[in-house]
């Protein structure tokens, strides 16, 4: 790690404190040994800042940091309830209001991306949204023998990816510092999160996986109803640019322009939290990214409208059966339930008491029963969250990150569309659904017919063991018919012998899974 990844870190600190950025964070709410640090970052806050409370550069200044601080701002943005109004409100325009780059230069990057099909993209807007990865262009394409029809073309930022390396960069500094010198924070894995996050970015910065991403959710989602994406133009893809077709809609965000369409926002609402619960537990590939920013209402049938699907999430069989366990297990009050799938799923250490986590995973959910978003202090919920993790040890599942900042990321937006939202009356429909399903015949089925294929495609493999055994044993009849020292010989057997029972057990085993 380079000197340059630490003074990018400690910088972007100095940044941060100056223009308040702890200042919007629950200082009550966390464990002692953050408040401490909190408090001494606030020391060099500016006057202003210190004088009238009010957070109103945070903004600017992620955005002078880089694209990957963005991102957190975004996050924290959908979090009234948390960094209050006026910051939620000064973070909102990192969502797509950020300045664009140049527009001459749109061009030649159509160009040098497309060749000859760039000729095909005519009559291109100024930017209608800038991000900080990219921005977005109107368009039309004329394709010959067709009618134009009315694009979106993404453009990547000129230099991002170098951007977003420095960031990340910095980001495993400050993972490996942390893991150094502060003992507990290695239970949370900080640098493994940043692999995670590293690798998430990675795939963002190639608009041709973001087109295949846009394809699979396509598939997936082809016989629901609520929630629409835009369709892929895959001649008009490369790495830098992505064209779709041009989705238009009421941004999620303008309560007023909703309300003025006769749009329900409460059923709005319960649409955007069924349709990301319906993703991740029904098919384990989601939206990870789901901020106001990239959403919208169609102005007719009021469904949900998603764009940019750079960042994308994706959980297994296992993993969604557990996110369907916690959040049953939450809504029927079974928190047995709730404290065993924290323990099988190894976020509790084996040596702690299942029966006292139960106790603490109560105390969190008895106080949200029966009441409405606005009637929950999610500030409360976090710092009782603290105090937990850290009571028990538990584990941080790096895989499981992007699922559960979009959880916060959803949760966010649902809320300030409905305040007297009911999340677990909202998500029953879902996720019982789903568990029902699989524990009935269908569930059992489908189980059945992927074993049969996992020992179908085992017992292919048991064939080619078998040769391979076979030409070991043929190598050491020859090598035994070789005058050689006896002691050498008895070390090549054994040695033969081990890897004979490796491929056979390795054989059993695989026909047994």
């Amino acid at each position: 790690m380079s000197v340059v990844s630490y003074f990018r870190l400690v910088r972007a600190g100095w940044v941060l404190a100056r223009e308040g950025a702890f200042a919007v964070l629950p200082i009550e709410s966390l464990p002692p040994s953050m408040r401490a640090g909190i408090a001494l970052a606030r020391l060099v806050e500016r006057p202003s800042v210190r004088r009238t409370g009010r957070v109103d550069r945070l903004n600017a200044a992620l955005n002078k940091l880089g694209p990957t601080y963005v991102k957190f701002g975004q996050t924290l943005a959908t979090r009234p309830d948390i960094v209050g109004p006026e910051a939620a409100e000064d973070l909102s325009g990192l969502q797509d209001r950020m300045p664009p780059f140049d527009p001459a230069l749109v061009p030649g990057m159509l160009d040098e991306a497309l060749g000859t099909k760039a000729a095909q993209l005519v009559d291109i807007s100024p930017p209608i949204a800038a991000a900080s990865i990219a921005q977005v262009h109107r368009a039309r394409l004329r394709l010959p023998g067709q009618p134009p029809r009315t694009v979106a073309v993404k453009l990547l930022r000129p230099g991002v990816k170098a951007r977003f390396r420095s960031d990340v960069d910095s980001f495993y500094a400050g993972a490996r510092l942390a893991e150094t010198f502060v003992r507990s924070f290695r239970r949370l894995r900080p640098t493994d999160i940043v692999r995670t996050l590293d690798h998430s970015s990675r795939l963002e910065l190639d608009l041709r996986l973001e087109a295949a991403a846009i394809s699979e959710m396509a598939e997936n989602i082809r016989n629901d109803t609520g929630f629409v994406i835009p369709q892929v133009h895959w001649d008009q893809v490369a790495e830098t640019v992505l064209t779709t077709s041009w989705v238009d809609g009421i941004p999620i965000r303008d309560h007023a322009a909703l309300d003025a369409a006769g749009i329900d926002r409460k059923a709005l609402a319960a649409k955007v939290l069924q349709s990301f619960l319906r993703h991740a537990i029904r098919d384990g590939f989601f939206h990870a990214d789901m901020h106001p920013g990239n959403l919208f209402a169609d102005r007719v049938t009021g469904d949900v409208i998603a764009v940019d699907f750079g960042i994308m999430g994706r959980i297994n069989k296992r993993e969604r059966r557990f996110l369907a366990d916690i959040l049953y297990g939450f809504i029927t009050r079974d928190y047995a339930l709730v404290a065993q799938r924290h323990f099988d799923i190894g976020y509790v250490p084996p040596d702690q008491s299942v029966d006292d986590f139960m106790l603490a995973i109560r105390s969190i959910g008895e106080p949200l029963h029966g009441r409405t978003a606005a009637d929950i202090s999610m500030a409360r919920v976090l710092g009782q969250l603290f105090t937990i993790t850290d009571l028990f040890q538990m584990q941080t599942r790096p895989e499981l990150v992007l699922l559960q900042k979009s959880m916060v990321l959803v949760e966010g937006v649902a809320r300030s569309l409905d305040p007297e939202l009911d999340i677990w009356t909202v998500a029953e429909p879902v996720v019982g659904d789903w568990l029902r399903r699989e524990e009935g015949p269908v569930g059992r089925f489908e189980d059945l017919s992927g074993h049969l294929k996992r020992f179908s495609d085992a017992a292919g493999r048991v064939p080619t063991l078998l040769v391979q055994a076979e030409l070991l044993m043929a190598e050491h009849r020859a090598l035994m018919r070789r005058p050689q020292d006896a002691t050498l010989r008895h070390a090549i057997l054994a040695v033969l012998v081990v890897a004979i029972v490796v491929l056979v057990i390795g054989g059993i085993k695989l026909v047994s899974l």
